[in-house]
C-alpha cells in the first residue's frame, strides 16, 4: 500500500515532501512494532538502545554523557532510563574515579542475557520488512546513509 493510501493524501508539495512523510510513517510503524515485541520482555525501545550501546563497550564502562551521544533518540532522558535499568539489575552504575561528576555505567550479566533474548527479534524485524529482499534492504540502508552525511 502506498503512502498516499496509508495517510489518505493524494498530492505532495514535492518528491522530498512525500519521502519525508513516508519516512515518518515508516519510523512510527517500526517503533510501534518494536515496542510491542520488547513489551513482552519488559524493556522499552530506549532501554534496548542503552543495553545495545553498553554491550558494544563491554566490559569498559561508559558515562551517561557517552551513552547519550550514541543514543538514536537524542531527546531521551538517559539518566532516568539508566536508573530503571539499574532497578531491573541489567546495568550497574558508579561514580567515575577520575571525574566525580561523571557516572559510569556497565551492562550486567542479566543485561547481556536480556539483550541476547531481544536479539532474537531480528527474525521479527525481518518479518516486518518481509516485502523487502536483503539486497533491497542493503540498497535502502545505503540510500538512508546518504541522508546522514
Amino acid at each position: 500500500m502506498s503512502i498516499e493510501e496509508k495517510i489518505n493524501q493524494r498530492q505532495f508539495k514535492s518528491s522530498y515532501h512525500r519521502l519525508a512523510l513516508n519516512l515518518i510513517y515508516t519510523t512510527s510503524s517500526l517503533q510501534a512494532f518494536l515496542k510491542e515485541g520488547f513489551k513482552k520482555e519488559d524493556v522499552t525501545v530506549q532501554q534496548y538502545n542503552i543495553l545495545r550501546i553498553l554491550r558494544g563497550s563491554y566490559p569498559k564502562p561508559l558515562s551517561t554523557l557517552q551513552i547519550r551521544a550514541r543514543m538514536m533518540d537524542k531527546m531521551s532522558d538517559t539518566s532516568r532510563i539508566v536508573d530503571r535499568l539499574v532497578l531491573k539489575k541489567m546495568v550497574t552504575k558508579s561514580i567515575n574515579h577520575i571525574d566525580h561528576r561523571l557516572v559510569d555505567v556497565v551492562i550486567t550479566q542479566e543485561g547481556l542475557e536480556k539483550l541476547a533474548l531481544l536479539d532474537q527479534t531480528d527474525d521479527n524485524i525481518a518479518a516486518f520488512f518481509g516485502t523487502v529482499s536483503t539486497e533491497e534492504a542493503e540498497k535502502i540502508s545505503k540510500m538512508l546513509d546518504k541522508l546522514h552525511r
